[in-house]
């Protein structure tokens, strides 16, 4: 297989403040690029925050001019990376989970999370899904948040011919043992890396448990953070198959 570096950017959100946000996830995109990264993966409403009661207010276009700049910024550092935003595909259309791609290339990929858990309803409709994106040689499925709890999400990402199920979420220290031994069955089971990329702190009242993690295609770990905090969760694949590395990014 030909190399392939894949990263879970374990970021904090600024509730509400997108300018904030897209200033702190330009210094991940550039530690990524400074380790190589080609694939950079943030969590679940990374821009914004898990914020539901300001999802309205909030919500962009995919397109928008706000986000002109992190798509530069791909472009500019050459990573392919994924964030977290409530978008609206139309003026008159409902408020959606967005996972925006920002091409290395300057394209711009949108993926709008499937499956809502229980009390997103009230500021969210559930989305479409998305295309998977190439990466290299690698096919990557997007998932977010619990569109990884139904099992025919991973399965269909297989079908698709997916090498890499990408998922942007935030989990809880409740719920990671059971949501990651999900994602590590779906390693197993589809032969596909697994990489998950949680928030760092708390978010919208709920306290993240971090530990964002990569899995190889056999299921075993390649590397976790240890905990919260802002962290990069890197894995590179070589002829000699797959290592991690964890990466802090530092406040400016």
């Amino acid at each position: 297989m030909p190399p392939l570096i894949i990263a879970a950017a374990q970021s904090s959100s600024i509730a509400g403040d997108l300018a904030g946000n897209i200033a702190r996830h330009q210094r991940f995109m550039k530690v990524a690029a400074e380790q190589g990264v080609q694939l950079l993966v943030f969590p679940e409403l990374s821009l914004t925050g898990y914020e539901r009661a300001l999802a309205a207010e909030l919500a962009l276009a995919p397109d928008a001019a706000a986000l002109q700049p992190l798509r530069d910024f791909a472009q500019e550092v050459g990573v392919t990376t994924v964030v977290g935003m409530p978008i609206r595909l139309s003026d008159t259309a409902p408020v959606l989970i967005g996972a925006l791609v920002m091409g290395a290339d300057g394209s711009l990929g949108v993926y709008s999370k499937q499956h809502l858990h229980l009390g997103e309803e009230v500021a969210f409709a559930p989305g479409y899904g998305g295309e998977t994106l190439l990466v290299g040689a690698d096919t990557i499925a997007l998932a977010v948040c619990a569109d990884f709890t139904h099992a025919s999400h991973a399965t269909a990402a297989a079908e698709q011919g997916a090498d890499v199920y990408a998922a942007g979420v935030l989990i809880t220290e409740k719920g990671y043992g059971p949501d990651t031994g999900l994602l590590k069955g779906y390693a197993q089971t589809h032969s596909m890396v697994v990489l998950m990329a949680n928030h760092g702190d708390a978010t919208g009242g709920w306290e993240s448990a971090g530990r964002s993690a990569i899995w190889s295609a056999n299921g075993s770990l390649v590397a976790a953070a240890p905990g919260t905090g802002d962290l990069i969760v890197i894995a590179r694949r070589d002829v000699d198959g797959w290592s991690g590395q964890v990466v802090s990014v530092m406040e400016a």
